[in-house]
């Protein structure tokens, strides 16, 4: 491809060599933090750090220490998503906290649950078994392709909403098209017609800001190793409380190990058996370590990486993504479609040959190629995928 140049970015921040806060091997350009993000070492150290002290003293850490150390940790992750930690409980991810939510919706034969055609095809399936297993109707509501507008956006949700339907399941961020949805006035539209709403976040928390007390949903499911960093198995439900008497978790233990305070909502959620707590201990870590580097630099950082790419893959297909190009339509993260082609096998050989790792998403009628970047991440790495793509598609 052409040579390129990057935008211009503070030196102090640039040579901050944030690569190196990571054990990423220096030979991979690793481009699927939206798929399976690795934690900072910063955040490794912590998670090994709680574990050493559950195999220390597992009873004192267990049955004495751990809920003041839950408390504390579900405390820091509602202060950064501007919620009450009486609205939140820890999750192992988003998949886990989406099960309780389908768990504990009331649903009879003949309702409907409404989805969007980007959603997450784990969440699709966890809901179509949902409404088999009580005889609902799953509903898909197709957006518009490409995407233009948020009034254009909404009226396809409420123009697939009916008066059978309980819940509408909706991304804030989708997967495999990595598009920022409306879901303010998508939660609205909801609320004035009596239905529920369950947002599914996983890439959301860290990537672009959240105010979940403000945008009124009914549960909000997230992954918290995502953008935000945290260690694998670390995640959170959102319930808001006039539905918090109704939720359980898919699960049912001893609930919290301790019968000296009042019993919560979210003490199910919270111990459903013996495990190691290390992931969730460790979240204020990341925040801490993703705080560190400046939020509204990191988003804007990640985001003009993704711009980048979208630019040049355009200009070298000669080809158009579907969504404007604008932060408020995608953020760290961009899916691009690719112009008709042999892309069977493009994943395996931009690793075997290239040591890149980025997923090929077929969606719909459309080959996708989707990046995401984080702090690690640098514009040679684009450019080093835009020139693997350039050797492999020659003009």
């Amino acid at each position: 491809m052409t040579e390129t140049s990057s935008p211009e970015y503070p030196p102090h921040y640039l040579e901050s060599n944030w690569k190196a806060q990571w054990s990423l091997p220096d030979r991979i350009v690793y481009l699927n933090h939206g798929s399976f993000g690795p934690s900072p070492n910063t955040v490794r150290h912590s998670h090994e750090n709680w574990s050493r002290q559950l195999e220390q003293q597992p009873c004192d850490f267990l049955l004495r220490r751990l809920p003041a150390h839950l408390d504390h940790a579900l405390s820091r992750l509602a202060d950064f998503l501007e919620t009450s930690p009486d609205n939140l409980t820890f999750s192992d991810n988003a998949t886990t906290a989406m099960n309780a939510v389908a768990q504990s919706t009331p649903l009879q034969p003949g309702d409907e649950v409404l989805l969007t055609d980007h959603e997450y095809g784990a969440v699709q399936r966890i809901w179509e078994h949902t409404c088999k297993r009580a005889g609902a109707k799953l509903t898909i509501a197709t957006l518009p392709y490409p995407i233009t507008s948020v009034n254009k956006v909404v009226r396809c949700i409420s123009e697939s909403i009916t008066e059978r339907t309980r819940m509408l399941v909706v991304s804030h961020i989708t997967s495999p098209t990595a598009v920022i949805l409306p879901v303010e006035p998508i939660v609205e539209l909801a609320r004035k017609r009596h239905v529920s709403v369950c947002i599914d976040g996983p890439h959301a928390p860290g990537m672009i800001p959240l105010q979940l007390d403000s945008l009124n949903c009914d549960y909000y499911t997230a992954s918290c190793h995502k953008w935000l960093s945290a260690p694998f198995g670390s995640g959170f439900l959102f319930v808001h409380p006039r539905v918090q008497n109704t939720v359980q978790p898919a699960i049912i233990s001893w609930g919290r190990p301790t019968e000296n305070e009042p019993p919560k909502w979210q003490d199910e959620f919270q111990w459903g058996g013996t495990k190691d707590f290390a992931s969730w201990l460790s979240i204020p870590s990341a925040i801490d370590f993703l705080k560190s580097s400046d939020l509204m630099r990191f988003r804007d950082y990640t985001h003009d990486m993704a711009c980048y790419f979208r630019t040049h893959l355009e200009d070298y297909f000669e080809s158009t993504s579907f969504i404007p190009d604008s932060n408020e339509w995608y953020g760290s993260m961009v899916a691009m479609p690719l112009p008709s082609g042999p892309y069977k096998h493009l994943q395996k050989t931009l690793w075997d040959k290239y040591q890149t790792e980025i997923p090929i998403i077929e969606w719909k009628n459309h080959t996708l190629i989707r990046i995401s970047c984080h702090l690690y991440n640098d514009y040679k790495d684009i450019d080093h995928l835009l020139n693997a793509l350039s050797e492999l598609f020659p003009r």
